[in-house]
């Protein structure tokens, strides 16, 4: 039987042309050889799988080959370039860094280096996964490394850059290798499975190249289990997303057209089929914004090309983001990443995530511009009649909508407010607290009717108004008080907000609270409304008003910011300023 090799060895790069993704990193090491500017040192930085131990391989081949192409690789012909192929060149060295990380190793190196090549021009040493070594292993290489012999050429590969130190950084020319894209992956997958005589979806090497993030070794991995598990020599979409465990674009799409429809149930159906397939609902939500984003990405033809996904699934993503507006997609992805950043802490999460998308259903069902408009009552033409009190001209609409008012509020026997909109918006007017939104169903009218309107509103106003009572400054203290004792445990910082000043009372029973600054105005004006419902109610007074009014005192305010309080600090004790300035120090926010 036929030993197999996996795809990351035997179809490992062996020229600097077959690299893949690096060609700025392989077009400089080409011109050094070139030009004869080799550094006695590279330090090749990266994450896993991008080709940093492949480059350093075909570096220590290349300079060291006797007949170079006049393209700068390895002949493959002359005596080093065949000893590299067959592993039995003594001119290069590959050591780990994770077994030979002590002083006596990197001794034992040294000794070695004063040792010249038999065979060839240089003796290359790379050594993989260079961060394992210890401080005192890093401190003994150190002279080696600044003044090696001019035979000797250093190459070290690390996937954490930040674990050398700085000494050693400042020793070698340093390259940064990219992650690997995902187009360049699927291409190079194609080539594979060509070679492997493989039939493959162009979607299904999509999502391999999706699921490797960057590294080309992964992905090779990834598809060599994948003909495993097809168990022929086809590759299929479905067979891909099976194996890996990858949600189908397909739930996507198809819940993003029940958003567009508000269909909430069909919404919760599609998440229970996906939560009982074994899916993470975690893993879902995140699945969703990405399928937002790229449908937002669509929008604009000059950003097509950031959308890293098939030919076929381009086209659908095309073709849905055509029915959904940028206010849609803004708002969904706000929902989404409310809930990916809630989910772990979140008690129930299935709950959460029904609800997330429930709100995304509701709110787009009552805004969506693609979406039938709701069949409207036939409206009578208005029609003028005269008033006998006033003997002008009035809607005869009127008299009815000011009677079913009445109606409502007699059935309820409950107050309402009636608000009536400025007559110089054009926007059909509203009821507030209304059972039904009458005025809404009135076409535009010019400004006396406008006026007409506001006076019978104001007069049902005032025959319904609410409670005024009256009360003490101890009584609105204490509720005050109340109010504010619910943060306490849960929200501090607004709880000291609230009580580090008493408001004052003024006339016309309005509030009026200073504040130190924009940040506390916000904290309460998210609130307001919730602050004032509680105060009224508790002290049986609907004409309260909330008033802030921000402090510009500048003795007086209290500091907020990191900013705010060193300065604040340095006013009393300038030495904490010039200690900052010497050793330049930040603040930390």
């Amino acid at each position: 039987m036929e030993n197999f090799i996996v795809s990351a060895r035997k179809y490992r790069p062996i020229t600097f042309d077959t690299v893949i993704g690096q060609v700025s990193i392989t077009s400089t090491l080409k011109n050094a050889i070139k030009n004869n500017h080799l550094a006695q040192a590279f330090l090749f930085c990266g994450p896993r799988g991008v080709g940093k131990t492949t480059c350093a391989r075909i570096l220590a081949k290349t300079i060291n080959c006797e007949n170079l192409s006049p393209n700068i690789e390895a002949c493959n012909v002359c005596k080093p370039c065949q000893s590299f192929n067959t592993s039995n060149s003594f001119n290069v060295f590959e050591l780990d860094a994770a077994s030979n990380n002590s002083v006596d190793d990197i001794r034992n190196l040294v000794d070695q280096v004063r040792v010249p090549p038999q065979i060839g021009k240089y003796k290359i040493y790379i050594i993989d996964e260079v961060h394992m070594l210890s401080a005192s292993a890093f401190n003994a290489f150190l002279k080696t490394l600044e003044e090696p012999p001019a035979y000797a050429k250093f190459i070290l590969a690390t996937t954490e850059k930040h674990k050398i130190i700085p000494t050693i950084l400042s020793r070698c020319q340093v390259f940064d290798f990219n992650r690997i894209t995902i187009d360049d992956i699927a291409k190079h997958l194609g080539y594979v499975a060509n070679c492997e005589h493989v039939s493959a979806e162009p979607d299904a090497l999509h999502i391999i190249a999706q699921k490797a993030d960057g590294a080309l070794r992964d992905a090779l991995s990834i598809f060599d289990q994948i003909v495993s598990f097809a168990g022929s020599d086809t590759i299929t979409y479905k067979a891909v997303i099976e194996n890996l465990n990858v949600l189908d674009y397909d739930y996507f799409f198809n819940l993003t057209d029940f958003f567009l429809k508000g269909n909430i149930p069909e919404t919760l159906l599609i998440l229970n089929e996906i939560l009982e397939h074994g899916f993470d609902g975690h893993h879902f939500i995140n699945g969703l914004g990405e399928h937002f984003r790229n449908l937002l990405v669509c929008k604009d033809a000059a950003t097509i090309k950031l959308l890293e996904v098939g030919e076929n699934i381009r086209d659908k993503y095309r073709e849905q983001a055509q029915s959904c507006t940028p206010d849609f997609l803004l708002k969904a992805l706000d929902l989404v990443a409310k809930c990916d950043v809630n989910y772990k802490t979140a008690n129930n999460k299935r709950l959460l995530l029904e609800l997330t998308l429930m709100q995304i259903c509701s709110f787009h069902s009552q805004s969506n511009p693609f979406k039938e408009p709701a069949k409207a009552e036939s409206i009578k033409p208005i029609t003028k009649i005269p008033d006998a009190k006033t003997n002008t001209v009035q809607p005869e609409p009127l008299k009815k909508i000011e009677n079913t008012i009445v109606n409502e509020i007699k059935k309820e026997d409950l107050p309402v407010n009636i608000v009536a909109e400025p007559s110089h918006k054009t926007a059909p007017k509203k009821i507030v607290h209304g059972t039904r939104s009458i005025l809404e169903t009135l076409a535009e009218t010019d400004k006396k009717k406008s006026e007409l309107e506001n006076n019978k509103v104001e007069e049902v106003n005032t025959k319904y108004e609410k409670p005024e009572a009256e009360f003490t400054k101890e009584q609105f203290e204490m509720a005050w008080t109340m109010y504010a004792q619910q943060f306490k445990q849960e929200l501090p910082d607004f709880f000291i907000t609230l009580t580090s000043r008493i408001p004052e009372l003024k006339e016309n029973f309005i509030i009026e609270l200073t504040i130190d600054n924009v940040v506390q105005e916000k904290e309460i004006a998210d609130r307001k409304l919730d602050m004032l419902t509680f105060l009224r109610k508790e002290l049986n007074n609907y004409k309260i008003q909330l008033q802030l009014i921000i402090n510009k005192n500048p003795d007086n305010i209290k500091p907020f910011t990191p900013q705010e309080k060193f300065k604040k600090m340095a006013e009393k004790n300038p030495a904490i300023k010039k200690l900052r300035d010497k050793f330049d120090l930040e603040i930390d926010f």
